[in-house]
């Protein structure tokens, strides 16, 4: 306490105003209020509140659920939706059971009460939607998670499959999420089986994005995995419009690259965009070329060529077969050396096709293993050897080990170099339309999936509850859409007025493209000091905003006196 009986307190304010200003226009705590069953009237901290604070934590700063009450203690309480005696109240178990409430209540249920007024709020544009999925990396064994029912609903199944996180020795849940071309806004997630296949879930969730547009009438973007002929089938019969990249596994590829060998194709150059990882490299240029190879379906089939996709093609051809040539140079070594350990030849040509297969090599070389025999002789006893020695004659068995490189193959393979297919059945978007759509936005769901994992910290898992998890990850749902529609708020703001970029990198650096994560940084020093007597607050201290937090405000449309309030 300060002299005169004066207490000082301060909490942080940071960018908590602006999580607050989306989520309010989401009318987020008003939906869990009205899909969350009622609270009981003992509880001293209701599970919305909760939820709240949990939520705000996941966009702002995620930390475990047993540090949240630490976490919420620094910062304003008001902005938390919560009472100054209320913050010491947030601990794990409190945490968990609210979590419980809202698997109760069914999260899939609130996501869609929350993502369809949410475009017309926004103003979203479901013209065009990328799909893609991603593998949520648990730690433990779940061994109930076996998609029992739990108050009639059916959970999921925690289990082993293809892990996109180079973890197969980890279970793991499936995570399936779709975003508009505008601005990557999240606008539907799915949470399958961790065993789930991928290909298997594009008819459900383009049933479900027909619901939520209004009708078919929307471009549905995925990878190869949604290149199966009877989803393929069922939405184009349906009234839909696709567009996909067409699998090496299809015979279409075999045949456009048999149809290179022999034939100079008239590509046409449809775009220049700037180079992939450096700022002032040379542009990377595509041309397109409608497939002289028709579809087996019937679709339309164009393939483009990158210039920079050509180059790394042909330099991961040279270091992959640079890899074969020393691993085979050692390999020979050994064979030459005392102690080859190889009893056969049928061994050696093993270890041969084990480098080959490993390396990626196989096709590009060629190699022939020989037997030699050479007559070895040891004297029959021990000692010094004289005239009367007698000598026993034995064949010592080597192999020889001779490689080269199968140079048509490798002149045919780098005819291709740089070469991908996408597959549509939409006739009316030029050949430049249909790269833009996969190349530059489809990616987009990618770097969601990275803002999921690495910023909000989605993965490893580690509770316990398969209940507590499906509702954990729903409102790691929302709070990438407080991410997304943060940044494309400000980013239309700047287009609005002609802004090309903001200081918003160290030392004032220009920032063309401006994310949630540092936005908020910005704000992030920003505090509220309270000066209290006797227990009585007698004035409030706000910060002093700084002209480019004053500018973020101005590009969302926020006044500085309703930021502090927000």
């Amino acid at each position: 306490m300060a002299p005169g009986g004066f207490t000082l307190v301060s909490h942080t304010l940071g960018g908590l105003p602006l999580v607050n200003h989306v989520l309010r226009r989401l009318r987020f705590d008003e939906l869990l209020q009205r899909h969350l069953p009622p609270p009981d009237p003992r509880a001293e901290l209701p599970p919305r509140a909760a939820l709240g604070v949990l939520t705000r934590n996941l966009v702002l700063a995620r930390v475990p659920l047993y540090g949240l009450g630490e976490w919420a203690g620094g910062w304003v309480p008001a902005l938390l939706r919560l009472a100054p005696d209320q913050v010491a109240l947030l601990n794990a178990d409190r945490l968990g059971r609210a979590l419980d409430r809202l698997f109760e209540a069914d999260p899939r249920a609130l996501l869609t009460a929350l993502v369809v007024p949410m475009v017309k709020e926004f103003a979203v544009s479901l013209e065009q939607l990328h799909n893609d999925s991603t593998s949520l990396t648990l730690h433990g064994e779940y061994a109930a998670a076996t998609g029992r029912l739990v108050r009639g609903r059916p959970t999921l199944v925690v289990t082993f499959g293809h892990n996109k996180d180079h973890r197969p020795d980890l279970k793991q849940l499936l995570w399936i999420l779709t975003v508009s071309a505008d601005g990557a806004v999240p606008v539907h997630l799915k949470v399958a089986d961790g065993d789930t296949e991928d290909s298997t879930t594009h008819r459900e969730t383009w049933t479900v994005l027909c619901r939520l547009v209004g009708g078919p009438h929307f471009l549905y973007v995925a990878d190869s995995k949604l290149c199966t002929r009877a989803t393929l089938k069922h939405i184009h019969e349906h009234g839909g419009r696709f567009l996909t990249v067409l699998p090496r596994t299809r015979k279409e590829d075999a045949l456009f690259k048999a149809w290179l060998q022999t034939h100079t194709p008239a590509w046409e150059e449809v775009a220049r965009k700037p180079h992939p990882r450096w700022k002032d490299g040379p542009p990377d240029i595509f041309r397109a070329l409608p497939s002289p190879i028709p579809d087996a379906d019937g679709f339309r089939l164009v393939w483009y060529e990158s210039s920079h996709k050509l180059e790394r093609d042909a330099q991961a051809r040279r270091d992959i077969l640079q890899k074969a040539w020393k691993q085979l140079e050692e390999l020979a070594a050994r064979l030459r050396g005392p102690r080859a350990r190889f009893g056969t030849q049928a061994a050696v040509a093993q270890a041969v096709e084990t480098i080959l297969a490993t390396a990626g090599a196989a096709r590009w070389v060629a190699y022939t293993v020989e037997t030699v025999e050479e007559a070895v002789f040891r004297q029959e006893t021990r000692g010094r050897p004289g005239q009367n020695t007698r000598w026993r004659r034995r064949l010592h068995r080597r192999f020889g080990l001779t490689w080269e490189r199968r140079e048509p193959e490798i002149a045919y393979d780098a005819r291709t170099d740089g070469l991908f297919p996408l597959l549509t059945n939409d006739l009316d978007l030029t050949a430049a339309a249909l790269l833009d759509a996969y190349k530059t936005k489809q990616p987009l769901v990618e770097k969601r999936h990275d803002l999921l994992k690495n910023v909000q910290a989605a993965t490893p898992i580690y509770l316990k509850s398969i209940r507590r998890i499906e509702a954990l990850l729903a409102l790691h749902f929302v709070a990438l859409l407080v991410h997304a529609l943060l940044e494309r708020e400000v980013r239309r703001a700047m287009a609005r007025r002609g802004i090309a970029e903001l200081p918003l990198y160290p030392e004032d650096r220009d920032c063309k493209a401006p994310s949630t994560d540092r936005i908020l940084e910005v704000f992030a020093p920003l505090q509220r000091h309270l000066l209290y007597k006797t227990g009585r607050v007698v004035q409030r201290f706000d910060p002093e905003l700084t002209d480019l937090q004053r500018q973020l405000l101005g590009l969302l449309g926020l006044a500085p006196k309703v930021f502090m309030n927000v």
